[in-house]
């Protein structure tokens, strides 16, 4: 059979693999075997042709004259990136001798991989290589970086990752932008909320810390506190109670703790609310009317609050709003966190978990990787990273970039470029981009599972995840059949999964026919929760700990620093990816942090100059940008730099490594700094 690397020239179906709920269709465009162009697929029913800068100038990632070409091993002090070449051969056979004397001498567990979703196919980020490290026995990571925290908070209200179908926000009258910069992030749902805006008259109100791009297209931009969202949820809740603007009969027929939760958010007035908030009462009152009285209204529950201490109780209290209203059961009602479970594969037949011999392997939290490298023990004494650069994306950065530079750490990292993580590297692999590999990609937002195949070639000697740990299976000298099975077959085992009837129709044969097809999938009028109901009041929480209500807990005041520090993404990057392609650094010109005038003018602050922002973690040096975008007592900072430019505009250094309330989160966003002029010059 013809494949598509087969045909050198022509138009081909692909998908966008970068993490992001669109995980865009798209169209490649071949001449002579090489990629020439990317563009939208205008077939594809959710992201119909539209598509953003990063993706569309990825053929300049694909082809960057700086992507690595052939294996290397470090020549030079970790961190300066001096590296020879070596074959495929020696890297295979220098890593499994080091991990066979390793198992010897200091047992499995003293092995760590650290992985994310820099690719989001699914045979990349969880396929053989999961197989290869629970075989292995290897120590497991915690992989909580992004939305874990939220993710265990929406299960205790919802029982599982359920909203509804973005293709139905096109009826919406009301879109409610919580802690979500969408222009940035889910480009697709702002233009079907414009497309609401056009047909219905649809208001947008963006809830936000700062007033970013989303903020500024706004019919109403709220700014808040930062990790005080859970108090404006409860605050919301006591007006809908209060002027009886809920729908008794939904709530008495679809939820669990309606009478208990109207009496606990009697206390979150709106004058206390707003002393907590910084939002005036006044607009608290007018937002919970507008809420309570419009429908459809939708609200997108973003990532950034769950960053924080208290993370995992916001996204448990807001969860709890669209059931108040009784938005569920209306077309382009409700709310969207993540949409996952409609799409859930196989985890167990992918990821072979049962290749894990001891069930009590330790497990290590990814956002405290700093803290394992330097004071775990028995200690980490190898370290394989793939999908991820820690040295710049992971919280604490100084503890992090200290712990890659132990002398006895021996580290692989498989990537694309040479990264700054790279830099630290024993051995380093090439890796092929997603448009060389087999894999298929599930949306957390939208409810397609895409297929995709490969369109060109293998970038010089670089090799897909599946591939490599094929190599490592066998120089380890496991042979167990799971190591020598086809993508083909790795995708056909992930999609037959008896527990999720949405997707009962979905496999290789029918992917490859299609390229990509919808789950069967309805709002489940039997929610997965220990009542089979949308939980208000949780039993569940309260045998794990928790308040079984809904319950607001300040941020904890790690330091007397005096300004909340908040390190956002930005428009161009994807945490550390494209922050070493100049086009990109380009179009985001340089790295700012965001202060009000009132914070500026007490410290003698001028708009455009260099300061210096630090705490006992680390230090940057950011270019001012003042005005009132956020409020006061916040400084907000947007992506992540590429340390290859400069050490200075580092902000994970700055970043606590602090674990949120739930599901083992990051708390990214509750760190605190202080701000001075320094003096260097622009």
């Amino acid at each position: 059979m013809t494949t598509f690397i087969d045909r050198p020239d022509g138009i081909f179906p692909s998908v966008c693999s970068l993490d992001c709920p669109d995980q865009c269709g798209l169209l490649l465009h071949k001449k002579n075997g090489k990629i020439t162009k990317v563009e939208g697929d205008p077939n594809h029913p959710v992201t119909k042709g539209f598509i953003c800068n990063k993706v569309r100038n990825i053929t300049e990632r694909m082809y960057d004259e700086k992507r690595l070409k052939y294996p290397m091993k470090r020549i030079g002090t970790k961190g300066d990136g001096e590296f020879v070449r070596i074959s495929w051969d020696e890297a295979i056979e220098v890593i499994s001798t080091r991990w066979k004397e390793l198992l010897k001498s200091d047992g499995a567990e003293s092995i760590l991989p650290y992985s994310f979703y820099g690719n989001m196919g699914n045979l990349s980020a969880e396929g053989m290589d999961r197989r290869f490290f629970n075989r292995l026995g290897a120590s497991q990571l915690d992989r909580s970086i992004c939305n874990s925290a939220g993710a265990v908070g929406y299960k205790y209200t919802m029982g599982g990752s359920y909203g509804i179908d973005p293709e139905d926000t096109v009826h919406t009258k009301l879109f409610i932008f919580w802690g979500i910069n969408a222009v940035s992030t889910n480009m697709h749902q702002i233009a079907l909320a414009q497309k609401a805006r056009k047909q219905n008259g649809a208001k947008i109100i963006v809830i936000d810390v700062h007033k970013n791009q989303t903020a500024r297209l706004a019919d109403w931009f709220i700014p808040i506190l930062p990790g005080t969202d859970t108090a404006l949820a409860l605050g919301l809740m006591h007006i809908l109670f209060g002027e009886n603007i809920v729908n008794t009969s939904f709530l008495e027929q679809f939820t669990v703790g309606h009478e208990e939760l109207c009496e606990h958010v009697k206390q979150y007035d709106p004058s206390s609310v707003a002393a907590i908030t910084g939002i005036p009462k006044e607009d608290i009152v007018k937002l919970a009317r507008m809420y309570g009285k419009t429908s459809p209204s939708l609200i997108r529950i973003g990532n950034g609050p769950q960053h924080h201490d208290n993370g995992g109780m916001f996204v448990r209290t807001i969860s709890c709003l669209p059931a108040l209203t009784g938005q569920w059961q209306v077309k382009g009602g409700g709310a969207i966190k993540g949409n996952s479970a409609y799409l859930y594969h196989n985890a167990d037949a992918l990821q072979r978990t049962d290749l894990l011999k001891n069930k009590e392997t330790r497990k290590i939290n990814m956002n405290l990787l700093g803290e394992a490298l330097l004071s775990l023990e028995p200690p980490v004494k190898s370290l394989f990273v793939y999908g991820s650069n820690p040295a710049v994306v992971a919280p604490a950065g100084n503890k992090v970039r200290k712990g890659l530079k132990r002398e006895d750490l021996f580290t692989v990292v498989h990537e694309l470029f040479l990264t700054e993580t790279a830099r630290y590297a024993d051995i380093v692999l090439p890796a092929t981009s997603s448009f060389e590999n087999t894999d298929f990609y599930s949306s957390y937002w939208h409810h397609y599972i895409q297929l995709q195949q490969p369109v060109t070639e293998p970038y010089e000697e670089a090799k897909s995840n599946t591939d490599v740990f094929r190599l490592l299976a066998k120089a380890m000298d496991f042979d167990e059949t799971a190591f020598i099975e086809t993508d083909a077959e790795l995708i056909d085992q992930a999609l037959t999964n008896p527990l999720n009837p949405y997707i009962s129709k979905i496999n290789y044969e029918t992917l490859a026919k299609h390229q990509y097809m919808k789950a069967e999938a309805v709002f489940p009028v039997t929610l997965p929760t220990p009542s089979g109901k949308i939980e208000l009041y949780s039993e569940k929480m309260k045998q794990d700990g928790f308040p079984p209500l809904p319950t607001y807990t300040p941020l904890p005041m790690e330091s007397e620093h005096p300004l909340l520090f908040i390190a956002g993404p930005n428009h161009n990057f994807l945490n550390s990816t494209f922050a070493n392609q100049s086009k990109h650094v380009e179009l985001e010109k340089e790295p700012v942090i965001v202060l009000n005038r009132s914070d500026a003018e007490s410290l003698g602050i001028k708009d455009g100059e260099q300061i210096r922002v630090w705490n006992e973690r680390g230090e940057c040096i950011l270019k001012a940008d003042i005005g009132e975008n956020v409020l006061p007592g916040v400084a907000v900072t947007q992506g992540l730099w590429s340390a290859n430019q400069t050490t200075k505009h580092l902000v994970n250094s700055l970043t606590p490594d602090r674990i949120a309330d739930m599901g083992g989160g990051a708390t990214f966003f509750s760190g605190r700094v202080t701000v001075e002029p320094t003096k260097e010059k622009n």
